[in-house]
């Protein structure tokens, strides 16, 4: 199955107010152009470096996600033209993605990545962690970011009740976070998760973005580029 019958078969897939995200991190800008021209417009990138190569690159009406872990040295390669960074883990890094943002005129969007796994290799805040974030006098100051939602990545597993419990813990905490921090922002409204091997799970769950890549765009070939 080409590339372009991949995305047109996941597009139908999404329900309600899901989208996809095509996940193009380590592949060519053939691959990408191949997408875009089967009408995807939302593409994922975990690689300040390469997502910039490929904006420069590629059409001006792509909508690039950052859904990777971001170092705050490389915030200012995708500040201008981010629609939304997925992966935020601490005050820090988000004070810096203000600072950016103040740089370039913007305010850049976010989430809040929550550690639903609890696996040493995913980031992510804890719950109370979280709650801290968004009760502090730092954040209250960031005036150039936006709060959009959660985001979450589920563990690595063969159970489907474990990866059911963590979405819908997220979907849980966001509903939470909204009723407390967020009652009156139209914007808080964005819950990220699930993949190709859970994406059909997280949707049922109340996902409103669903990340794919190998499953569109074949097995990565990963790179040094950061």
């Amino acid at each position: 199955m080409s590339i372009k019958d991949k995305i047109i078969n996941y597009n139908n897939k999404m329900k309600g107010n899901t989208k996809l995200i095509a996940v193009s991190k380590t592949k060519p800008i053939e691959n990408v152009q191949e997408a875009y021209d089967a009408g995807q417009r939302l593409f994922g990138e975990n690689k300040a470096l390469e997502m910039r190569d490929k904006y420069l690159a590629l059409p001006k009406d792509i909508r690039w996600h950052f859904i990777g872990h971001l170092q705050t040295n490389k915030i200012k390669y995708i500040a201008p033209f981010v629609e939304l960074i997925h992966s935020v883990d601490s005050l820090n890094l988000l004070t810096q993605i203000n600072k950016e943002a103040i740089k370039n005129n913007r305010v850049i969007d976010c989430l809040l990545q929550i550690d639903i796994a609890h696996e040493e290799t995913k980031f992510g805040l804890d719950d109370d962690s979280a709650k801290e974030l968004l009760e502090s006098e730092e954040f209250s100051q960031l005036k150039n970011i936006r709060i959009c939602g959660l985001m979450g990545i589920g563990s690595i597993t063969d159970d489907k009740s474990k990866t059911r419990q963590e979405f819908k813990h997220l979907k849980e905490l966001f509903n939470c976070f909204k009723e407390k921090y967020f009652a009156d922002c139209d914007y808080f409204s964005e819950i990220s998760m699930g993949m190709s091997d859970d994406f059909e799970i997280a949707i049922e769950e109340g996902a409103t973005y669903i990340r794919i890549g190998s499953s569109i765009f074949g097995a990565r070939d990963y790179v040094s580029k950061n």
